[in-house]
């Protein structure tokens, strides 16, 4: 008994501290980097000098509820106009150490996006030529990325804590100008292939730089507290490829027409405690948030985004038996915010109306990951 008292207690105390701010899915294009999560105790971090491990990390989510700012425009479901996506990702990685503290990976992210709507397929300059729902889809290769990880501290030294900074590259490898059919658009209401909306690309188009950090320590036996988080850099402004949006309101979306190339961040926290009694098995609960920010820190800022961000629990199990590891966390959304973009301003000041663009965020996401090394 006081075994499972001792997890609520610390499942109730996560949820104290991660009520207030966390991460957004859906058309926000948000990027998936699991090689990014954050380490939830000390279990099995420390690698042998040449050694090797594969892993393969799933994710999914559905993202149906739109927000301007942190207001819910709940009669988009009711009235069953809101855009739909549906995500599924897998990333494999390689990782190679070169001592007990220093590691090198390569990421290969393979995505498939279905993306349900209504606007896309006969809004035309502010009319519908036809109201009809229609799927567009995406899928292939997303952004392939390198990087290396640094244990800062020396793990017999300081055992029960230690923080590692890890710096990598994305290379531009995923299709940025992915296309499928948009109905109802073309010259006498035919179908006709257009780019597919930014949220559903399977790459960006960027060369991007990432700082990664992730930390733990011990703070009484057998629990831990950890954070992680990571920040990608693109100093590209636009990558090129047309939106169309130009077309679905004329004068009001015309200087949506070219899609950005925008930075993304996460940052993760929370307790982990092993489970008494059953071997590699434990437990986590803490805080997430992620998010598209409305300016880069390099760069310029032109070309359509949708900036904003989630906050969600993220309650997590983790397990480990001999050389393999298994892994899955449920992020739940408390906190979704679509925040305004450049181009939001730039023409609410030019048109002198409010301007604010929307978002539609999933509720939950789903991550399962395995690892094994050898």
């Amino acid at each position: 008994m006081k075994k499972y008292l001792s997890i609520l207690f610390t499942l109730f105390v996560v949820s104290i501290f991660t009520t207030q701010n966390l991460y957004a899915q859906g058309c926000v294009a948000i990027r998936h980097f699991s090689t990014c999560n954050a380490v939830n105790d000390g279990s099995n971090v420390a690698f042998q000098d040449g050694q090797w491990q594969i892993g393969a990390a799933y994710r999914y989510y559905k993202s149906f509820r739109h927000f301007k700012g942190t207001h819910e425009e709940a009669d988009r479901v009711a009235n069953n106009t809101e855009v739909i996506n549906y995500a599924n990702s897998v990333d494999l990685t390689l990782t190679y150490a070169l001592s007990t503290r220093l590691s090198f990976n390569l990421t290969l992210p393979y995505v498939h996006y279905d993306r349900s709507s209504l606007y896309e397929h006969g809004l035309v300059n502010g009319e519908y030529i036809k109201q009809e729902r229609r799927t567009t889809s995406a899928s292939g290769l997303g952004d392939v990325r390198l990087s290396a990880n640094y244990w800062l501290l020396d793990f017999d030294k300081h055992p029960g804590k230690n923080i590692s900074v890890g710096l990598g590259i994305k290379l531009p490898t995923g299709d940025y100008n992915a296309q499928d059919y948009w109905y109802n658009v073309g010259p006498e209401g035919q179908p006709e292939l257009r780019t597919v909306d930014q949220s559903i690309q399977p790459g960006d188009g960027g060369f991007g730089v990432t700082l990664e950090f992730n930390g733990y320590q011990e703070i009484f036996n057998h629990t831990y507290v950890y954070a992680g988080g990571f920040y990608l850099i693109n100093p590209r402004e636009t990558n090129g490829t047309r939106t169309y949006r130009e077309t679905l309101v004329r004068d009001i979306l015309d200087n949506e027409d070219i899609m950005a190339v925008p930075d993304q961040y996460m940052l993760r926290a929370g307790i982990s405690r092993s489970i008494m009694g059953v071997q590699g098995l434990s437990v986590s609960a803490g805080a997430r948030i992620e998010g598209v920010p409305v300016k880069d820190l390099v760069g310029g800022n032109d070309g359509f985004r949708r900036p904003g961000y989630v906050v969600s629990i993220e309650p997590g199990v983790n397990y480990m038996t001999g050389k393999n590891n298994f892994n899955l966390n449920v992020p739940i959304a408390l906190h979704r915010n679509r925040l305004q973009s450049v181009t939001d301003k730039e023409m609410e000041q030019r048109l002198g109306i409010p301007r604010h663009g929307d978002a539609a965020f999933a509720d939950y996401l789903i991550s399962f990951s395995y690892a094994r090394r050898f």
